[in-house]
Formats: structure tokens, sequence, C-alpha cells
């Protein structure tokens, strides 16, 4: 995979660590205070996935805390809180404020605070007080990989297409469209909008993609209306945002890819938490070794470089690297015991040392792939992926392997079918893939179908609840349905050498998309825009927009050191769920032409994910336990609870008490003053106790009055 230049990952790390420091400003010690949204995205978790922790403390960060827990009052400090703008965070703030927990806060939102809250904080004289900084800084967006933002929100897909959930779709597409404007800040773009449109739509969700655009049109025109330096100059072309959704391509998610990447999420049992990971064994050569999970994410540059690969090129690619690596580091191979021997011998055994940690570092990368690749090619023949593969490609094509028009379709499917190797759940992929394909069918045939495959009539649910995503599962007898023509016109059959391929003719339908913006031949009808200007029509229909970009805008922004064409920005919104099959699209797209392809969407989309979604449509809403119907996160108890009062000195041994009521005299039988002590304190020096007197009183009042004329400075 080519190296594009610009990551999301790293343009979030700059951004939180830039925020810091200017929050900072170099000549404070603050505590930096970190707020969780419990079931959503976790702002600390988030913050680790892009940023050490080193990092932060050292940009004059004393310690790094939970808003949720127990925390020391330090009132001789700032804190920085970077918090998400909900109810409950307010009132975790509001409970910060009113026990002074520090000298001052620093206040960062992670996306735009909703009027009501603000309002509730604005009326506050203790925040009013206590409140230095106040700003929003979007980071409500997890970067997965260098051009992939998800927002960990699988319950999207019910939240937009589940019949029960109408009431909640406006407030939903509001979130996105905040996240989304978010990412766009990131990047620095102020992007020509354009969205999905479905041609003769039959479904109530066909609008999604029309109002979530102008959503994000008017938030971004707001952003740029408060914000004069938005979008900051740059050489590159005017950036494009594709919003689009999962009715746009339903049958991607069903289709098994053979790419490395597409194809271990499909197959294996790989852990999307807080990282992604797959527990293996790496050492077995080790006797005591045991299974770890094993972290896969874009640190690591072996599944960087072939995790877009056809499984037979990166199976090639690994096993030829990693004989390479062992050949070109044999001294780090079982070595004779004579050749360590004497002072010659230690100096080897000295760089051996040195260079083990990478080496065992490397070792276990390799040995990470190898080991996914030989489990997914198990898969591949045990299952029969090959034979199902055939069927399924001229399914998703409408074409067979010599791109002619697909014949016998019914015929091959019921022979996948009787494959007692495919599992229940794929029968059930490709059951719904003929149904994509035939645009629909009789209702007793689906019945026989699945009694066919062996597979419980509930599921037919899943079939049928591909209607409220656009599609067409049933029709009558002799019904005459016109058969829908195609989103983009089928390809040309590749060249000869491409045999080894033929399971792999299917691109999702963003591929095509991409591919027709590049060439400036994609539909204004299914895509069109949400306003556009002159110059931005003239961009969208030359083949090459740098170009005419450069001939309707003056060259100041040209720099000398630009050695290559600047590559226009391009971002794609998928709502509902996006796969990675989809990613790799991107990716392939952007590295064979000047664009920089970034793919946004609420959560990735598996094939077991998908099935389980599409059925539930079908399911009433309170069986889907959506966390907005759920019991709402509140603030933490411990912190409204009043500080302890400080206890009484214990008296010293031999002082008698004094009876109440009669006036203070000198203290009999206690020690005697240390004169000379006294005598030797500075007054101006600080203390830690009591004896400071007079003179902390009036450092005390100097300090509070300072804090307020900083305060009211800013405001």
């Amino acid at each position: 995979m080519a190296n594009t230049g610009v990551s999301m990952i790293d343009i979030q790390r700059e951004l939180i660590l830039s925020t810091i420091r200017s929050t900072t400003r170099g000549d404070v010690r603050p505590s930096f205070t970190l707020a969780r949204a419990p079931l959503t995205l976790a702002y600390k978790k988030l913050i680790d996935n892009v940023v050490k922790e080193d990092d932060i403390l050292n940009l004059n960060i004393t310690n790094i805390e939970r808003l949720e827990e127990r925390r020391t009052t330090q009132r001789d400090m700032d804190a920085i809180y970077i918090i998400t703008p909900r109810a409950h965070i307010v009132d975790c703030m509001m409970a910060e404020f009113e026990q002074r927990r520090y000298r001052g806060f620093f206040l960062i939102w992670t996306t735009l605070l909703p009027p009501p809250l603000k309002e509730r904080i604005d009326r506050s004289q203790m925040a009013r007080e206590q409140i230095r900084s106040f700003r929003t800084v979007h980071l409500d967006y997890h970067p997965q990989e260098s051009h992939l933002i998800t927002f960990k929100d699988p319950w999207s897909f019910p939240t937009l297409y589940h019949p029960e959930c109408n009431n909640l779709v406006v407030r939903h597409l509001e979130d996105m469209a905040e996240k989304i404007t978010g990412v766009c800040v990131a990047l620095g773009e102020y992007p020509v909008i354009r969205y999905y449109r479905p041609r003769n739509p039959t479904h109530e969700a066909s609008v999604l993609c029309s109002h979530l655009a102008r959503f994000v049109q008017d938030k971004l025109d707001m952003y740029a209306q408060y914000n004069q330096d938005f979008p900051p100059q740059s050489n590159r072309p005017r950036g494009a945002l594709y919003i689009t959704d999962r009715s746009m391509d339903l049958i991607a998610p069903f289709v098994h890819e053979f790419t490395y990447q597409a194809m271990a999420f499909d197959l294996l049992p790989i852990i999307e938490g807080d990282k992604v990971t797959y527990r293996a064994n790496v050492n077995e050569e080790d006797p005591d070794s045991e299974e770890k999970d094993m972290e896969i994410s874009d640190k690591d540059k072996i599944w960087v470089e072939n995790r877009h690969r056809h499984m037979k090129d990166t199976l090639d690619k690994l096993v030829g690297d990693f004989h390479k690596f062992i050949a070109d580091n044999p001294q780090f191979t079982n070595q004779d015991a004579a050749s360590t021997q004497g002072m010659q011998g230690l100096n080897q055994i000295k760089d051996m040392i040195a260079g083990l940690p990478q080496f065992q570092e490397m070792k276990e990368a390799y040995s990470l792939h190898l080991t996914m690749a030989q489990k997914c090619m198990e898969i591949f023949q045990k299952h029969k992926l090959p034979d199902l593969a055939s069927v399924e490609q001229c399914l998703a094509t409408g074409l067979d392997e010599d791109y002619r028009k697909a014949k016998n379709t019914a015929d091959q499917l019921v022979r996948t079918l009787d494959e007692p190797d495919v599992t229940p759940s794929d029968r059930l992929r490709l059951i719904a893939m003929y149904v994509l394909f035939k645009d629909g069918i009789l209702p007793s045939d689906l019945q026989r179908l699945l009694f066919h495959a062996q597979l419980p009539q509930p599921d037919g649910n899943v079939i049928s609840n591909l209607d409220l995503l656009g599609a067409r599962s049933s029709r009558q007898l002799k019904e005459k349905r016109d058969p829908p023509p195609p989103l983009f016109p089928p390809k040309a059959a590749p060249p000869i050498n491409q045999e080894d391929y033929s399971l792999s003719r299917f691109n999702p339908a963003v591929q095509d998309m991409l591919e027709d913006h590049v060439r400036g031949t994609l539909s204004h009808d299914i895509f069109p825009f949400t306003k556009m200007s002159p110059e931005d029509m003239n961009m969208m229909q030359e083949n090459t927009p740098a170009a005419s970009l450069r001939s309707a805008k003056p060259t100041w922004a040209k720099t000398r050191l630009a050695s290559v064409e600047p590559r226009q920005r391009v971002i794609v919104f998928m709502a509902g769920g996006a796969t990675y099959s989809e990613t790799r699209a991107c990716y392939d797209v952007s590295n064979k032409t000047s664009r920089d392809i970034f793919l946004v969407t609420s959560h990735m989309v598996k094939p077991q994910l998908y099935l389980r979604q599409v059925g539930d449509l079908s399911q009433n809403r309170r069986s889907l336990r959506l966390p907005i119907d759920g019991p709402q996160p509140t603030a933490p108890k411990h912190l409204f609870e009043k500080p302890e009062p400080p206890k009484p000195a214990v008296p010293p041994p031999g002082t008698k008490p004094m009876p109440p009521g009669l006036p203070a005299g000198p203290k009999v039988n206690g020690p005697k003053p240390p004169t000379a002590q006294m005598g030797a304190i500075n007054l101006n020096a600080p203390s830690s106790s009591s004896s400071s007197g007079k003179h902390k009183d009036e450092k005390d009042k100097e300090k509070k009055k300072k804090k307020l004329h900083l305060f009211g400075s800013k405001h």
C-alpha cells in the first residue's frame, strides 16, 4: 500500500497535543482530567489510541485522571478537562465547581455543548468565577487507521432503519453531522458536499442521506462563519464529501472478499474492542509459550503493507519476506557454541542482546500474520469457499467468469446449499444475495430455500427486513417487474492474466462512485450537491480537478517546496456501517489516483454483525436494548460528598483542657515557646502552619483579586 503522507491518527494526535500545549502556555503545571461518557465513546481510551501518556506529561502536565474517579482536592493547581457535552458530565462539573476542587478550570469540550447545558453553566456564579478557559475542539471520532475513521456506534444501524426508532432519527442525524463536521475541521477541509439519492425509492430511510448532508452543510457553514481562519490556506484542490448509507450497497456485507484484511475479519475471531486484537501463540517452538492477545493496528508495518493484498499475494509476500528477514539476520539464528567463545564471542553476544528486542518483535509479527493467513486458508478449504464464492460472484455482479450474463443461478444456488461443509450463516448470506439478484422472489420460494438449506424459518426475517433498506425481497405470482437499472454499469472483462482473481470480480459501489468522481462522470441525479458554485462545477466536470482549480484561482498558495501535485482530499461517510471491502476500495482508488480518500462510518460491519442487525429490524424496540432506552449515566455520588472538616489538633501531653466560658489565659505546664527558633523565622518565607498570621491573609486576598481579574479579562 502506498504511503499517502497523511494520517488521521497523526492529525488527531497533533490536535490533542497542540490543544494542551496552547492551554498550559508553558507556565503552569495543571493536572489533566479526562471525562469518559459511559455507553458512548470513552475519551480516555480515545486519547490513549493516538497519544502516549508521556507525550502529555511532557507538556507541563503533572498527572492524568478520570473525572469519575475519586480525586484529591488541589486548590493550588489548575486543571484541564477534556470532556463530552452530556448532562451527567455537566453535573460532574457543577460538583467540581461546588467543591472548588482546583484553582482554575480549563474546559475543552469534544463537540459543541447543547444550549441548555451551556446556559446552565453560564448561570452559575461559581462556574464563572472558576472557569479560566472554555472552548470546543472537535475530537468526537476514532481514527482506526490512517484513512479509516469510525464513531464506534453500532447502535446507529437500528436507530436509522428500525421502524420504531423514527423519533430518534433527527437527533441522531444531528449528532452524526456534528462528528462529520469535526472530521472535516481536523482535516482543514470545507468540502463540496454530495449525497446519495436512490432512484425510485420504496423505503422511508431513502431521505436519510439528503437530510444528513443538509445538516453537515449547515454546521460547516456555521463553523466557517465563526472561525475566520477556516478553512486554512492550502494549495490543495477543494475537498469533496460524499454522504452515503448502507442502502447504496446492500450486497457488499454478504460477499466473501479474499483480500487479507476483509478475509481475516470475516473468518477469524478478531476482537474489535478498545484495540483490535487476535489471540494467537506466536512462539510455538517454545514449549512454555502461551497464547496472548496480539494487537493489529497501523503500528504493525507488516499488517499495513499486506492488508489489502489478495490472500494469494499476501501468503507469497509473507513467506518471502520472512525467509529474507532470517537470511539477513544470521546472528539471531541458532549458532554453534564455539562461535561465541573468547572476547570476539562476547562482543557478538552483546550485539545479539542489543538487537534481540527488535528481532523478537519482528519475529512475533511475522509469526502472527503467517498464523492468521494459514487459519484463513484452512477455513477457505474446509468450508468450500471456492465453490461458494464462484456462485456469489455471479449473483453480486450479474456476470459469469467470462463476463457474460449469469445463467442457471438457481441450480448453482441449490447445489451449493446441498454442500454439508457450507456453514449455516454462509447459506443464509447466499440466499440473501440470490433474492437481491432476482429483485425479489415468491414468499413460498423463499420458504423452500430456507427449508432446503436447513435454516430456521425466522432467518427469513433477515431477507424480508432488507425491504427497510430499499430492497424488494418478494414479488407476487405473475407480477411483471422491470429489473432495476444497476447503480453503475458493469465493468469490462480484465486482462487474461487475471484468472487467479476470478473469485474477486465484485467491487463495492463505493469503488465505482470514487472512480467516477476521479473521472468527473459521476451522475448529478443520483449524487446531487447540497449547494455548488460555478467553480465547484468546473472542478467536478474536469478529469483533473487540480488543473481546473489552478486556472480559476491565483497561484499564491503554490509553494516552491512542493515536489508533487497536491492531492485532493475526498471524505466518504457511510451511514449504517461500512465493510472492510469498502475500506480496501477507498485505499485502492487513493493509491491509483491523485486523491487522499478517507472513509468515515458509524461502525465497521462484519458479515455476522450485518446478519444480526438486519434480522433485529423486525424485533420490538425494547428487545434491542438501545442505550438511549436504558438508564442514563449519572454523575458519581462521591463527587457531591462534602469534604470532611479538618480534625482538631491533639493537645500536647500535660495540657489541661480549658473550662468553657473563660477567657484565654497563659497555658500552664505546657512546653516553653521556642523563642530562639521564632526569632530566626523569615516572615516572607512560606509556611504550612497557621503561624503565617496576617501576612498569609493579605497574600490570599491579593491572590483572590488576581484570579478575579484574570477571569474578568477573558469574559
